[in-house]
């Protein structure tokens, strides 16, 4: 189910991704470097935490604020999946949706890392220039079962590489959202969408289940 395979990418990412905070060398580091240096201990952790694996949302809110966030481009992220709209809401409206959209993503994909056995990270060769702001990185999440296509798009910042998409078996994850979004905006306006995706959000954690 092409729903429950999405849900890999935040264990995929987690395992792809950071140490805790940005260091200072990773802007030197090239982005296949950067992503494959760190997703062992990554891996490492999730394995060695029974919170994590049965799904505990206040730890994998942790873990991913820690170790995801400091190499996520985040407001772009969400700008890419409002679409237009974004440059239509206000600062406020911003922040509210990159919040809610965080809460969102984070329920969504817990269960991936209730998965995590005894997965690896595999980097596909990169096509890319020494100059190029602009990259895909290509991997493999490897395991029980057949491997899992997991593409990263980043941008080189002034603090290094930052993604800001992901592709799981194909479907990149800001267009699985867009249309949704697109369609919420156009029926009950950004404050309609910040409300949905709150609802949503609220309910999830009151059920103890993810959204």
């Amino acid at each position: 189910m092409l729903s429950m395979r999405i849900t890999t990418w935040l264990a995929a990412a987690a395992m792809a991704l950071g140490l805790g905070v940005a260091r200072a060398n990773d802007a030197a580091k090239a982005p296949d470097q950067l992503i494959k240096e760190v997703s062992t201990d990554v891996l490492d952790t999730i394995k060695a935490d029974k919170s994590i694996q049965a799904g505990d949302v206040q730890k994998i809110t942790a873990l991913v604020d820690a170790k995801v966030m400091p190499y996520v481009n985040f407001q772009r992220m969400t700008a890419s999946a409002v679409g237009r709209y974004w440059r239509q809401a206000t600062p406020e409206q911003q922040k509210r949706l990159q919040e809610e959209f965080k809460v969102l993503l984070v329920r969504t994909y817990s269960g991936a890392l209730s998965q995590v056995k005894d997965q690896s990270v595999q980097l596909k060769p990169m096509r890319a220039g020494p100059d190029d702001k602009d990259v895909v990185v290509r991997t493999e999440v490897r395991g029980k079962g057949d491997p899992i296509q997991l593409d990263y798009r980043l941008e080189k910042k002034d603090d290094g590489w930052k993604i800001y998409d992901v592709n799981v078996l194909g479907v990149w994850l800001v267009q699985n959202y867009t249309s949704s979004f697109a369609q919420e905006i156009g029926a009950n306006g950004i404050d309609g969408l910040i409300a949905k995706l709150a609802e949503r959000n609220k309910s999830a954690a009151a059920n103890g289940t993810k959204s």
